[in-house]
């Protein structure tokens, strides 16, 4: 790694070092890449293994405009995209520039941008934490293969970014929880329909807040979660239509799934969209978290309501060893104790 290389993946690794907000986060992640790769707009969009990429869980934006990003969605719906993550998921080196094929360029110029350079974040083991995409506009060069190659120098350092991001905000909810809502989205991908409670979440939603969500987001999520679980329905390729959010983003956990409301995939798509609690927010939680297998284990007992003795007996460890994992678990999650961390998973 070249000592410019090795400065500009320093500084994004200490981004969250710095305390920046979350409003900024993409502008300076874009900055502190700029050096390295070249670029118009940027998004950086994080997930979790448990649930896979999909729409993704959060995302950061920094010039990124929305209609760049309804077009590329209208694109993929009429002719497909052979730079998705699932395809991006079969490289061997997951980095590949979308824009290449003519429908594809027409969509990107129409926004005035060229193309756009996609990396997969994914670690050792295989597991997917999001995705970083990098557009340039039309009058820019292309991305060169030399260009891919040091964008996946950025990988580990975007992955610890993300990380860093959830695992700082606090464990117990900051907002109340909302009754679970439903969403109808028709065939042509517009919302045809929304209950009460639903209209609360997309309004909230939709609320420009201190983590820069832009409004727009809520509306082109919905509806592109909807298109994945319509080509689920067809057994395309096409991520797993659920996704659970942070708390760091949204104030809580939140969970949020679609599903085709007929076997062809042709017809309505219902997104349900809830607060995440217990067993629904536990996977993805134990990964941001990094807890081991076995204290993922205690964590959902604990969470089941069994006390320490309980699960000792339950996985037939001994008390000292379950306490260990339990101070473990604190110490990985910040929490002050049990007390503190079941307010995660149950408030």
């Amino acid at each position: 790694m070249s000592s410019c290389q090795d400065r500009v993946v320093h500084e994004v690794r200490t981004l969250m070092d710095r305390g920046i907000a979350a409003e900024h986060l993409g502008a300076a992640v874009s900055a502190a890449i700029a050096p390295l790769l070249r670029h118009d707009a940027l998004r950086l969009v994080g997930t979790s293994p448990a649930t896979g990429l999909g729409q993704g869980s959060f995302s950061f934006w920094h010039q990124y405009e929305r209609e760049l990003a309804v077009s590329l969605l209208a694109h993929r719906r009429a002719h497909g995209d052979p730079c998705r993550p699932a395809s991006l998921a079969r490289l061997r080196v997951p980095v590949a520039v979308a824009g290449a094929e003519e429908g594809a360029r027409r969509a990107f110029a129409a926004c005035g941008a060229s193309c756009e350079l996609r990396l997969l974040l994914r670690d050792a083991r295989g597991g997917v934490w999001g995705l970083l995409g990098l557009v340039r506009a039309c009058d820019a060069p292309p991305f060169t293969e030399d260009d891919l190659r040091r964008a996946t120098l950025l990988a580990p350092a975007l992955m610890t970014v993300l990380r860093g991001y959830v695992t700082a905000a606090p464990l117990a909810p900051t907002v109340p929880a909302l009754p679970a809502g439903v969403i109808v989205v028709g065939p042509d991908r517009e919302i045809r329909a929304v209950t009460p409670q639903a209209r609360v979440w997309l309004d909230w939603l939709r609320r420009p807040d201190r983590h820069g969500v832009h409004a727009w987001l809520a509306d082109t999520f919905v509806t592109a979660l909807a298109a994945d679980a319509a080509e689920h329905a067809r057994g395309a390729d096409a991520a797993r239509p659920i996704i659970c959010a942070p708390a760091a983003r949204y104030g809580r956990w939140l969970a949020v799934e679609a599903q085709a409301l007929d076997a062809e995939g042709t017809g309505d798509v219902a997104v349900v969209i809830q607060s995440a609690v217990g067993g629904l927010m536990l996977p993805s939680f134990c990964d941001w978290y990094a807890l081991t297998p076995r204290e993922r284990g205690v964590l959902d007992l604990l969470c089941g309501g069994a006390a320490p003795k309980q699960i000792a007996r339950l996985l037939d460890l001994s008390g000292h060893t379950v306490h260990d994992h339990l101070k473990a678990v604190f110490r990985k999650t910040g929490a002050s104790g049990r007390d503190e961390l079941m307010a995660a998973f149950t408030t």
